[in-house]
């Protein structure tokens, strides 16, 4: 896949607006500052798409990018969850459930987690629920620049065993270095079927 158009249509603060409008929707997700916003803008190649911050938690809404003009990428808030794998926060209750649970357009779950260090629990937490409500998803483990070269490949073997999964559906990620993104769009585009 190669991605010629990235543009942003909209945030959104309530499930009734979640877009509906039979495009196929690629959504990312994973802890605050796992680097979402960086992801997303280098795999459109545009570093002003999605805005960062190296203030966890301030995406509070969920936001539409438009890809090659029949797609979506749309960013997700940071979860957290509370026992009995409960989502811990409103905007997750009224917001986040209906999107994962009740999307029909919904694909894949892009599942990011930090490379630089072994999954936490809400990591894992996540991975169940995704699991539990049989919706499609990738690991993709992110800052691994920050990695060498010689423990990359350890690194993705650590997760594979920390998350109870295989191999190939999780991926390396580093804008800075350049790593992953033509893995990742092919792989993407095996799960949703668009150039």
């Amino acid at each position: 896949m190669k991605i010629t158009s990235s543009t942003f249509i909209k945030s959104i603060a309530h499930a009734n607006d979640i877009i509906n409008d039979n495009l196929p929707q690629v959504a990312f997700v994973g802890r605050s500052n796992v680097g979402k916003s960086s992801l997303l803008n280098y795999l459109v190649n545009n570093n002003k798409l999605a805005k960062t911050s190296s203030t966890p938690g301030r995406t509070r809404l969920i936001n539409y990018f438009l890809i090659n003009k029949n797609f979506y990428f749309v960013d997700l808030p940071g979860y957290g969850f509370q026992k009995g794998n409960k989502l811990e926060s409103a905007d997750w209750h009224v917001l986040i459930e209906p999107f994962l649970i009740s999307n029909t357009n919904l694909k894949c779950i892009c599942l990011l987690v930090d490379g630089r260090h072994e999954p936490f629990d809400s990591d894992k937490q996540m991975l169940n629920y995704l699991s539990f409500y049989n919706i499609p998803f990738i690991i993709i483990a992110t800052k691994c620049d920050k990695i060498p070269k010689s423990k990359q490949f350890s690194i993705k073997n650590n997760i594979a065993k920390v998350l109870s999964m295989g191999k190939d559906d999780i991926f390396l990620s580093s804008s800075i270095s350049n790593l992953g993104k033509l893995e990742i769009l092919t792989k993407l585009n095996q799960l949703i079927g668009v150039n």
